[in-house]
């Protein structure tokens, strides 16, 4: 099986930007730590990182026929980027919205997600392992 693990907007600034709400870990970090839970689930993995709306959804479109699902987490495009939710929405590609802080114990305007109808599940607020428990899941569903 294999998957695209994509991330939007200020997601490259792991590290630095709000350690508080984000952690200290970088997106290298990131990515080598679901790299090993892939290894560890017999799966690939590819990673994606746009800061551009249009740049994330071509990714999406040009996801048929390579990957089994998408771990996306949006950034701040969830709460208003209707034109991902159409992407996520015309692909026969499952994805997976995730975040790493609790998106609901937040401002109010992040516990609103325009791209969650358009998408298989949800986990937020556990991190990192918000990625590795939506790529876990996938695995479990698809193998039955």
């Amino acid at each position: 099986m294999r998957f695209l693990i994509m991330n939007g907007p200020n997601l490259n600034l792991l590290g630095t930007r709000a350690p508080e709400i984000y952690g200290s870990k970088t997106y290298a970090d990131l990515c080598a730590y679901i790299r090993q839970r892939a290894d560890s689930l017999g799966v690939y993995v590819d990673f994606y990182q746009s800061n551009h709306e249009g740049d994330l959804i071509d990714r999406i479109h040009s996801a048929m026929g390579i990957y089994d699902g998408i771990v996306f987490n949006a950034g701040a495009y969830t709460h208003y980027s209707y034109a991902l939710h159409d992407a996520i929405e015309s692909v026969p590609v499952p994805v997976a919205e995730v975040h790493i802080s609790n998106v609901d114990a937040r401002e109010d305007f992040r516990k609103i997600s325009v791209i969650r109808p358009s998408c298989a599940f949800t986990i937020s607020g556990k991190g990192f392992d918000s990625y590795t428990e939506a790529l876990a899941r996938f695995v479990s569903e698809m193998k039955g």
